[in-house]
C-alpha cells in the first residue's frame, strides 16, 4: 500500500498551479477528485457519489459518500431508505442527502495510478478553460495559426496556447493544409461538450472575407465605403454588396482596388478558384436585385415584397446567365437581397405584320436568244 502523503500533495498543489498559472482553489479541486476517485477504486463501489476533502493545515483527507434519502432504493451505491439514512444524520427524511465520511490514508498501486489519471486529466481541461477565457473576448477576430494536425472530418490549428478546430464544413473546398504551414481563420465560436471547451475556426463563413477587405480597404475604417451584404459559397463564389457614405466616392472601385489589387489581395488568401463579384447596393430593391444578379442583363422586376418574392424577367439569352452554374448565381443573389428570385423569359414583343403590295403583273419576258438576235440585227442595219 502506498502511503497518502498530504504534505507532500499541498507542497505539489502549489508548484503546479505556478506552473501551470492556474489558481490554487483550481488545483486543489482536481486533487480532491483524485483522492475521490483513488478512494472509490480501493475501497467503494463505481456508482458512488463520493467527494473528498483536503485539509492543508493539518495534513488530513477526509472523504464522504453521499446518498439520496428515498422511498425504496433501486441502486444501493447511492441510495438509502429513511430509516437507514437516520441512523447516520438524525432528524433525516425523504429527498434529503445524507454523508458518511472516512479517512483517506493509503491506497493500492492500481488506486494511486487511477489518481495520477485523474490529476493530468482535470488539470489539462483546467488549463483548456484558462485558455478558453483568454480566447472568449477574441469570437469574432480572425488570427494567424500553423496546422498541427489533418484529421478526416477536422484539421487542427494551433494558436498559441490553444489548439483550434478546423471543422470540414468551416473548410474552403478544394484548400489544402500542409502541416506547419500558416494560415489566417476566424475565431468563430467556443462550444462548450463532455471533453472540454472547443475553439471552433473558420476560413469558409462571409465575416472571414469581410475581415480580408477590411485589412485592404482603409475607407472602410473612416466609414468611406461600407460593405450592405455578404453571400458566399466558399471556394466558388462570392457576392459583396458595398455603398458609400461620401458623396463622389465609387464603392465598387474602392473595393477593387487600383488595377483589381486590393480584391486580389483577397482572393489570394482565399484561393483563385473562388470568384468575388462586388456590386453596388441600392435603396431600391429593384435596382439592388438587378444588380445583385449581375453579370446578367434583366429586362423586368415584379415585387412581392409582404412574401419577400421577386419575379425576374429576362431575355431568353441572359436566362443561363441570370440563374449561373448550377444556379449559383440566383442564389447568392436570393441570400444577399433576402428576396426569393425566380427567373422567367420576358415575353418577346410579337413581329410587326409586313404587308406585302402586289406584284404588277410581269411582262412577257423574252428569251435570250431573241435578245442577242435583235443585237445583232441592230448592229447590221447600222
Amino acid at each position: 500500500m502506498d502511503t497518502l502523503n498530504i504534505k507532500q500533495l499541498v507542497m505539489v498543489i502549489k508548484t503546479i498551479a505556478e506552473e501551470k498559472n492556474l489558481p490554487e482553489e483550481t488545483v486543489l479541486d482536481v486533487v480532491q477528485q483524485a483522492i475521490a476517485a483513488a478512494w472509490r477504486r480501493d475501497h467503494g463501489d463505481r456508482e458512488q457519489n463520493v467527494r473528498a476533502e483536503l485539509n492543508t493545515n493539518n495534513g488530513t483527507a477526509k472523504v464522504f459518500v453521499m446518498y439520496d434519502v428515498v422511498e425504496e432504493v433501486e441502486t444501493s451505491a447511492s441510495q438509502l431508505t429513511v430509516e437507514d439514512a437516520q441512523k447516520i444524520k438524525k432528524g433525516a427524511k425523504l429527498g434529503d442527502v445524507v454523508e458518511t465520511s472516512d479517512e483517506a490514508t493509503s491506497f493500492g498501486y492500481v488506486a494511486a495510478q487511477t489518481a495520477k489519471q485523474v490529476v493530468l486529466q482535470k488539470l489539462r481541461e483546467a488549463e483548456r478553460e484558462v485558455v478558453m477565457e483568454e480566447f472568449s473576448d477574441k469570437i469574432g477576430t480572425v488570427v494567424v495559426g500553423s496546422v498541427q494536425r489533418v484529421e478526416p472530418r477536422l484539421v487542427r490549428i494551433e494558436l498559441g496556447k490553444a489548439i483550434g478546430i478546423l471543422p470540414a464544413s468551416e473548410q474552403i473546398p478544394g484548400e489544402y493544409y500542409g502541416i506547419g504551414s500558416r494560415l489566417k481563420v476566424y475565431i468563430k465560436d467556443i462550444e462548450r461538450e463532455n471533453r472540454g471547451p472547443q475553439l471552433i475556426l473558420s476560413r469558409a463563413n462571409e465575416p472571414f472575407i469581410e475581415y480580408l477587405f477590411r485589412q485592404e480597404v482603409p475607407e472602410m475604417e473612416t466609414g468611406a465605403v461600407e460593405i450592405v451584404a455578404i453571400a458566399r459559397e466558399a471556394g466558388k463564389r462570392t457576392k459583396l454588396a458595398v455603398r458609400s457614405t461620401v458623396p463622389g466616392i465609387d464603392p465598387v472601385g474602392t473595393f477593387v482596388g487600383g488595377h483589381g489589387t486590393r480584391v486580389t489581395a483577397v482572393m489570394n488568401e482565399i484561393g483563385d478558384q473562388e470568384k468575388i463579384d462586388i456590386i453596388t447596393y441600392d435603396e431600391d430593391v429593384k435596382n439592388f436585385i438587378a444588380n445583385a444578379l449581375s453579370p446578367a442583363e434583366i429586362a423586368k422586376i415584379e415585387l412581392d415584397e409582404k412574401e419577400k418574392r421577386a419575379r425576374v424577367f429576362v431575355n431568353e439569352d441572359q436566362q443561363s446567365i441570370a440563374i449561373g452554374r448550377q444556379g449559383q448565381n440566383v442564389r447568392l443573389a436570393s441570400k444577399l437581397t433576402g428576396y426569393e428570385l425566380d427567373i422567367e423569359t420576358a415575353q418577346a414583343a410579337p413581329a410587326p405584320v409586313i404587308v406585302k403590295k402586289e406584284a404588277a403583273t410581269p411582262k412577257p419576258r423574252k428569251n435570250i436568244e431573241d435578245d442577242l438576235l435583235s443585237a445583232v440585227q441592230e448592229a447590221t442595219a447600222e
